[in-house]
């Protein structure tokens, strides 16, 4: 059974949490360079109004000027994950697991599909809600009536085994701002939260206690 460190940021702007991704994930980096032992953190925070775009996205797919990124009181990076497009904000649980793979004796492939099971068994379990990988992109989608809705998004980029960035939980969040970009570069589907399909607003400390069960069961 590995260690998994767990760490509440609460709310943080998104550069502050970058910049201290980097140094636990350098960190690790430099443990493991020396053959020391290395430990695992889960890490969850809230982001204000922010827009990220992967290394390999399409920045076409915001959708807004500079000057409409003001005024809706957001921020825009270019990071070093891989992915397109997304949001995070307000309402929604970033988990950032900056995980020694080989700790966990487990490929990247099996990694990124154990944190999608981890939230698929979380809404069903928690809140009775079928939920569902798409095949050729990650994250965990549900169907809604007329179409299909992302409602976790994943982006992650891992060297030498160790992982960075994450997932992005649609709890409360406030889905108007996705419509300012292509989310995930997918132009024909749309972007749920739990409290959309649950029609109430959800309490948000306590599902982050009910998530960080669900994630660290399924790694450890």
């Amino acid at each position: 059974m590995q260690n998994i460190i767990f760490q509440d940021w609460k709310t943080t702007d998104y550069d502050k949490s970058w910049e201290k991704q980097k140094v636990i994930f350098h960190r690790l980096l430099s443990l493991k360079t020396q053959n020391q032992p290395t430990e695992n953190y889960l890490i969850f925070v809230e982001h204000p109004h922010v827009y990220t775009l992967g290394k390999s996205g399409n920045s076409q797919n915001l959708l807004i000027s500079p000057e409409m990124l003001k005024k809706i009181d957001a921020t825009y990076y270019q990071v070093d994950r891989g992915g397109d497009i997304t949001y995070h904000g307000f309402g929604q649980i970033v988990g950032y697991p900056i995980f020694d793979l080989e700790n966990f004796k487990i490929s990247y492939k099996e990694y990124i599909y154990k944190l999608e099971n981890s939230i698929i068994n979380y809404l069903k379990t928690r809140h009775q809600i079928e939920s569902f990988r798409l095949e050729k992109t990650t994250g965990v989608w549900v169907k809604s009536e007329n179409r299909i809705e992302k409602i976790c998004a994943i982006g992650t980029r891992a060297s030498r085994y160790i992982t960075m960035h994450g997932f992005a939980l649609n709890i409360n969040t406030d889905l108007r701002y996705f419509e300012y970009i292509n989310p995930c570069g997918f132009t024909d589907k749309g972007v749920t939260s739990l409290e959309n399909i649950k029609k109430e607003k959800q309490d948000f400390e306590e599902e982050k206690n009910w998530l960080r069960e669900f994630i660290i069961a399924e790694f450890e």
